[in-house]
């Protein structure tokens, strides 16, 4: 035998009240009883109404807050992926610093083919940096001293009205990997 539903239960339990078991009912008030019982068959299935509404809130608001978790997580994924690389672009960062020292020094020397061969390699390394996402920083002598983006080593004189707060010359070039910056340029500021 199967289980009832509430409703089924409530239903027999009110078509199951007659005159003939109840003596309290009798046709004078029959009519009466009859309202009486409708309206507790109506306030029942108000009830389940209100109960199956319940419910269905809960459902949507549960439903609403794992699509947010998926969006949520997903975003994190994507951001992972984005600068999963970091820490090893971070530590490139000084050879890439010292492909640049030693391609100035070599522009000294009298070796050309020397001097073509380390540019070569250099640009095909920055290349392939650039490729996994990092960015240069752009920042010129002359540019306004941002401190959300460049880092200030030391302040100077301004050589003349027009430099003061801007960058005087540039230490360390800058880095961002995706839009998050991974080094600041590390500049001096005119005051």
């Amino acid at each position: 035998m199967g289980k009832k539903s509430k409703v089924e239960e409530m239903e027999e339990e009110l078509n199951g009240v007659s005159t003939d078991e109840n003596p309290e009912l009798s046709e004078e008030n029959g009519n009466l009883d009859k309202e009486t019982l409708e309206d507790q068959k109506t306030s029942v299935e108000d009830q389940l109404r209100e109960d199956l509404a319940k419910e269905k809130d809960k459902f949507l608001r549960l439903f609403a807050e794992f699509e947010n978790f998926k969006k949520r997580t997903s975003k994190e994924r994507m951001e992972l992926f984005r600068t999963a690389g970091q820490e090893v672009m971070v530590s490139l960062l000084p050879v890439l610093d010292d492909f640049e020292r030693a391609l100035r020094e070599l522009s000294k020397s009298e070796d050309k083919e020397m001097f073509k061969g380390v540019e070569l390699i250099s640009n095909k390394f920055k290349e392939t940096l650039k490729n996994k996402g990092l960015e240069q920083i752009e920042v010129e002598k002359g540019d306004v001293f941002d401190a959300e983006i460049h880092e200030a080593i030391t302040q100077i004189p301004a050589p003349n009205k027009k430099m003061k707060g801007k960058i005087i010359d540039v230490i360390e070039k800058g880095f961002k990997l995706g839009d998050r910056i991974i080094r600041h340029p590390k500049v001096v500021v005119g005051n």
